[in-house]
């Protein structure tokens, strides 16, 4: 049987649409993920309540100290968005890396988050950023920092019921450089094996701000703020790049599948967070506004 497709207008009505069905009804954005999901037999819900007509779902904006991202804002646009491309490139950057350009037009920031599959690029990048995403549900409205927001894959923080309202970006540091790396083993539109987020800043050749994120190799996307610290105050040589690399490389528990061993990842999550430090260390990823080369 196919399921019945609602149409709110605004989040209100959606939330009181996921409310009434409970368990029945699922939320529907891009639709990528989801409608793959149906068409295989997997899950099969009687309501799809459809996102795409609630403007405030909609929208890159200016807010204070950053960039606000509605959920439903397509990847293909974050990619393009002159002020995601200028403040943010990292994002960007791996926003445009998701498997093609159909996709990239049809699937939105907020259903690739919601989704949590942990082979993704875009929450890599935005852990670096140090994101904040915006949900609301029964109970009201609430933040929940990027960092506690994956539980594991297809897992989230989000409660029964909630919806994510929005994706709150701070602006970087001054003069941060940033580099966002994906390792791909089979065809060029395939999902990433190891993907690694960078950002760096110097002051005249000293570090003083290091965050790194690895993910699709592990189920959540991780950073280790204990090795990145080992970073500042230096100027990022490359023994020390080396230390980084090989301690994010030992600590994270990866996965195995069809893109590579638990093994292989291992391996290659030191090559690619070498990569991406010596990227933002000389200077040659994308940089905020404000860095000078």
């Amino acid at each position: 049987m196919s399921a019945e497709i609602l149409h709110p207008s605004s989040i209100s009505e959606a939330l009181a649409a996921l409310t009434a069905y409970g368990d029945e009804a699922r939320p529907l954005a891009g639709g990528t993920a989801l409608v793959l999901l149906i068409r295989q037999g997997l899950i099969a819900p009687r309501i799809l309540i459809c996102l795409e007509e609630i403007p405030e779902l909609h929208g890159i904006r200016e807010v204070t100290g950053g960039l606000w991202i509605g959920p439903m804002v397509r990847l293909q646009e974050v990619t393009r968005a002159l002020a995601v491309r200028r403040r943010l490139p990292v994002l960007a950057a791996a926003c445009s890396e998701v498997g093609n350009l159909r996709i990239r037009n049809q699937a939105t920031l907020g259903g690739n988050l919601a989704e949590a599959d942990y082979a993704s690029d875009p929450p890599i990048a935005l852990m670096v950023l140090e994101a904040c995403i915006e949900a609301q549900g029964p109970k009201g409205k609430r933040e929940i920092p990027i960092a506690d927001f994956f539980h594991g894959p297809y897992a989230t923080a989000l409660a029964p019921g909630e919806l994510i309202s929005g994706i709150r970006i701070p602006d970087p540091p001054s003069g941060a450089r940033m580099a966002y790396l994906k390792f791909r083993t089979r065809s060029a539109e395939d999902r990433p094996c190891v993907g690694v987020a960078a950002l760096a800043v110097f002051v005249e050749g000293i570090c003083t701000d290091l965050r790194v994120a690895v993910g699709a190799a592990c189920e959540i996307p991780q950073r280790l703020p204990d090795l990145e610290r080992e970073a500042i105050g230096t100027s990022l040589s490359d023994p020390i790049i080396r230390r980084i690399a090989a301690g994010y490389a030992e600590r994270i528990e990866t996965l195995g599948d069809l893109r590579g061993s638990a093994a292989y990842r291992k391996a290659m999550i030191e090559v690619h967070v070498r990569r991406a430090l010596k990227e933002v260390r000389d200077g040659y990823g994308p940089l905020h506004p404000d860095a000078g080369r």
